[in-house]
């Protein structure tokens, strides 16, 4: 058992940076999926914030958890994690709930989406992988042994499909092997294998997945069947101008042009900017960006290559649903159904992103301890 006195000084060793930015923006969530919800007649819309609230509780207790146990300890795990987490996503393809024409869902009393955790497990095992004794990328066959770490969930995610959540798995993978030091000449052999492939993945894509991206291109063919979702988001985040409407009155979730059904979801920023205001935007990406440097500043002080690797995978993983999301709502990038973390609705994403920052305040709490 711990007693009070050991679990004080655990408290008191979180980075204080890190815990306050996090709640700052789960509790805004919070605030925000209630509005844009809370015009919808259907009570389980409607309702939603209440379900956040008990995922934030869950969230942070998990997140409290996982920084108290030495991410080493974690790590010796790694091999079952990751297995364990494909598993899930096979049983995913196998027995899955269906939801919209996607297979991404298990019913196990609640519903679970295993690819929000495919990606904490990847992270862990690649950088419990890349950090053993003797592994270098300098050499091609542990390169090769990382993409194929990758690439099975990135597949089975894909097959659900979920191209934009197994798109994620790249930049994680890519952000671990580069400050893993992986030779330039590596990632440029890579980047043309990866633009040479594009015109066979593309026969890959749903058609509805080719649709968004030709929509996209063409914003001016079939805007109303496809981009209206693209087209509100933008018209929300433009009309709330530098102060924004006013918590509650964001006319374009209320008079439903912005759909409520994926408003609390994967446009919430565009609730936000609407009731906020650029001011409010300014708010978020300041959150977002001390959030960040404390993660860099825990791989920077992380006592070894596994908690750096650790790091770099979590601020990897943050940072592209940040930029992919925002970039989304404002028409920069297609629609991909990243959700915003920290403020989006959602329970397995909000426990696996707790769980990602929690690994980080492992690797903060047992860093490299430097007098000044």
């Amino acid at each position: 058992m711990i007693d009070v006195k050991e679990l004080r000084q655990r408290m008191l060793s979180l980075d204080p940076v890190m815990l306050v930015m996090t709640l700052a923006l789960m509790l805004m969530g919070i605030f925000f999926v209630y509005s844009a919800g809370y015009e919808h007649d259907d009570l389980a819309i409607h309702g939603l914030y209440k379900q956040q609230i008990k995922w934030t509780i869950i969230g942070l207790t998990v997140y409290l958890a996982v920084a108290f146990i030495d991410y080493e300890l974690i790590g010796n795990w790694g091999a079952w994690i990751y297995t364990g987490s494909l598993l899930l996503l096979v049983a995913v393809l196998l027995v899955g709930t269906e939801i919209g024409g996607a297979q991404r869902w298990l019913n196990v009393g609640i519903k679970i989406q295993p690819a929000e955790f495919a990606k904490v497990g990847l992270l862990i095992f690649l950088a419990v992988y890349l950090s053993g004794p003797g592994r270098s990328l300098e050499d091609f066959p542990y390169v090769l042994a990382a993409l194929i770490i990758c690439a099975v969930p990135f597949f089975l995610i894909a097959r659900q499909p979920d191209l934009g959540t197994a798109i994620v798995l790249l930049p994680i993978t890519f952000g671990i092997m580069y400050v893993g030091k992986i030779p330039y000449r590596y990632l440029f052999l890579l980047l043309i294998l990866g633009v040479l492939s594009l015109p066979l993945g593309w026969q890959f894509l749903e058609p509805y997945q080719q649709a968004r991206i030709l929509n996209f291109m063409n914003p001016e063919t079939n805007s109303l069947a496809g981009n209206w979702s693209r087209q509100q988001s933008m018209m929300a985040v433009g009309s709330g101008g530098i102060m924004g409407k006013g918590f509650l009155q964001g006319t374009q979730g209320i008079l439903g042009f912005l759909p409520l059904t994926v408003a609390p979801t994967d446009f919430i920023y565009s609730v936000i900017a609407e009731e906020t205001g650029f001011l409010g935007t300014v708010v978020i990406f300041s959150l977002y960006i001390l959030l960040f440097a404390a993660i860099v500043r825990a791989a920077i002080h992380a006592r070894d290559r596994l908690g750096r690797f650790i790091a770099v995978g979590v601020l990897v993983m943050l940072f592209t649903h940040v930029t992919v999301n925002v970039a989304m709502t404002i028409g920069l990038l297609p629609i991909t159904g990243l959700p915003l973390p920290l403020l989006s609705y959602g329970g397995s994403f909000t426990l696996s992103t707790m769980i990602a920052l929690g690994l980080v305040q492992s690797v903060h709490i047992r860093r490299i301890r430097r007098s000044l």
